[in-house]
């Protein structure tokens, strides 16, 4: 029996998981309220928050399970990429308990651990597939050969597509995080009612810098005639951005099945929890045949689980790092 700990500290949620012979036990995530009257990740604050999250957060995912701290076998960490500093309260937390304990180190891929948040629970993707990753940082898509063999074919120029979103609401007003609040005014909103641009980027690389500033230009063009223009059309300006992000992204994930002839075609990432690209997909699936996988709710957004199951594929081939190694704010795969 191989009992792994997962520790996720990238950004602005502090998360311990427990995964046991590859099913998880316990996945704990201690959220941080602290950044949103910034308008956005405070890094220095994150990483308190982080130093006072990550003991009681630990403690609540062994519980949880069932076990005791001297059954677990490995710590697995997020090594990167992320914010440094917040990286550093998660790294220097699974070396002490690794070295206090006289277990073995897992470093961990931030990126790979979402994509592998697959094979958490079924139905899990066949190798090779390809998976979209979109986050708040990264927009990837991923050519996915074996559990750590990974090419990225497409990536984003500029921003991510979390950023669009993010940097969207701020255009709109909404307060952070302003995806999750674009995704439910669009819900009940007309798709079509405004035209955006969408970028002619070659190849499978995307740029989502334009369409922001197009949003930007439309909201002061309409605002001129109609002080009130946001706050009469909100759910319609809502839903025809997020149609936009959503056909940006899907129209390079066709492009990228097409040229590879793949057939399971996958989501990861924070913004895999948005509606509209969920049912996009759903139906993108059914019109050409693929194999559709998009990751429970629970398993989008930053969590533990995802860094202990990738932890686990590893403990399996017995890649394990020594106490000498440190947090990469960039990180390739």
């Amino acid at each position: 029996m191989a009992v792994i700990l997962g520790i996720e500290s990238s950004c602005d949620e502090t998360s311990a998981s427990i995964c046991i012979d590859g099913e998880i036990f316990s996945n704990v995530i201690a959220t941080q309220a602290i950044h949103a009257k910034y308008g956005g990740v405070v890094p220095e604050l994150a990483s308190r928050a982080h130093q006072q999250n990550i003991i009681p957060t630990v403690e609540e995912a062994i519980r949880i399970a069932k076990i005791h701290k001297n059954q677990i076998d490995a710590v697995a960490f997020t090594r990167g990429p992320g914010l440094l500093g917040a990286l550093l309260v998660g790294t220097s937390f699974a070396k002490s308990f690794a070295m206090a304990r006289n277990i073995p180190l897992i470093d961990v891929n931030h990126m790979q651990a979402h994509i592998l948040a697959h094979f958490i629970e079924d139905p899990k993707p066949s190798f090779p597939f390809l998976c979209l990753t979109v986050s708040g940082g990264h927009t990837q898509i991923v050519l996915v050969k074996d559990y750590f063999e990974m090419e990225i074919l497409g990536q984003t120029l500029d921003d991510a597509a979390g950023e669009a979103f993010d940097k969207t609401a701020k255009i709109l007003n909404l307060p952070y995080p302003g995806g999750p609040l674009i995704d439910k005014h669009a819900q009940l909103g007309n798709p079509d009612a405004y035209k955006l641009p969408e970028p002619q980027i070659q190849g499978l690389d995307f740029s989502f810098s334009g369409l922001k500033t197009a949003i930007l230009y439309m909201v002061q063009k309409e605002e001129k005639s109609d002080p009130y223009f946001l706050k009469n059309n909100m759910d319609d300006v809502c839903a025809s951005v997020q149609s936009r992000i959503v056909s940006i992204l899907l129209n390079k994930l066709k492009k990228a099945a097409k040229e590879t002839g793949i057939k399971d075609i996958a989501i990861a990432g924070g913004v895999s929890a948005n509606s509209g690209l969920r049912k996009e997909l759903i139906a993108m699936g059914e019109r050409y045949s693929w194999n559709v996988f998009i990751p429970k709710f629970e398993y989008c957004t930053d969590n533990a689980a995802m860094i202990a199951i990738a932890g686990y594929q590893k403990y399996l081939v017995q890649d394990f790092v020594g106490q000498d190694v440190g947090p990469l704010a960039r990180m390739h795969m």
